[in-house]
């Protein structure tokens, strides 16, 4: 089982949302569960610029920074825990821009089979609009999300307790392959909505094509 942590506070390790994911973390089984985290502050990342490169050659991107390397972290990874600060009611420009730059894995919803969860932290504790737009981008990559989890008070026992279960739930999920019917619906319509524009671009985005054809989507 590999899990993919991405982590974009800018204090990396010593901020309150990566020490929630820390115990999100705990959740998971330590005998078959290889981990490796990233923190989007270590990272050299430059923003989408519509360039399509990716759609013509599959991941092919012009920008040579850190992204591609995460995003293959993330093609490889069964279950993704996306772990953000709420940035007034978003996930930080950092993640924003790693969401931007995957658009590939949204044309061609690469996460089908892989299970992503939600971390964030903020001093409001208004943040179900940042979990419910990381399940969106879940969604629409093509993973079943199993939750998420949020704290304005780290240390609260509750919130320590909420975090270790909704990592035991992802590694069931994962080991069980187990179904959410009505997010599945929701990636499926997502799916079909994306079958008409894949075919209409079909000379100008010519690998996508291809993988949809080979998916027997097509």
């Amino acid at each position: 089982m590999k899990i993919l942590l991405i982590s974009s506070s800018p204090h990396k390790g010593k901020s309150s949302t990566f020490l929630l994911a820390q115990e999100v973390l705990k959740g998971l089984p330590q005998e078959d569960c290889r981990i490796d985290i990233v923190h989007l502050a270590d990272c050299a990342m430059e923003f989408c610029r519509h360039c399509e490169a990716c759609h013509k050659n599959i991941l092919n991107c012009p920008i040579n920074d850190d992204v591609a390397s995460i995003l293959e972290k993330m093609l490889e990874a069964d279950g993704i825990i996306f772990a953000s600060p709420n940035y007034i009611s978003q996930v930080t420009g950092s993640m924003k821009t790693l969401f931007d730059r995957s658009a590939h894995c949204i044309h061609c919803k690469r996460f089908l089979g892989k299970y992503v969860a939600g971390v964030v932290s903020s001093g409001s504790g208004r943040n179900k609009e940042v979990l419910d737009y990381i399940s969106f981008y879940a969604h629409t990559c093509g993973a079943q999300y199993p939750g998420g989890i949020s704290s304005i008070r780290l240390l609260e026992p509750a919130a320590r307790n909420e975090a270790v279960k909704l990592g035991e739930i992802l590694a069931v999920d994962i080991k069980e392959k187990n179904q959410y019917p009505n997010q599945l619906e929701i990636i499926e319509r997502s799916r079909q909505q994306f079958k008409e524009v894949i075919a209409m671009r079909k000379n100008d985005w010519e690998e996508e094509y291809r993988f949809w054809v080979d998916k027997g989507w097509l």
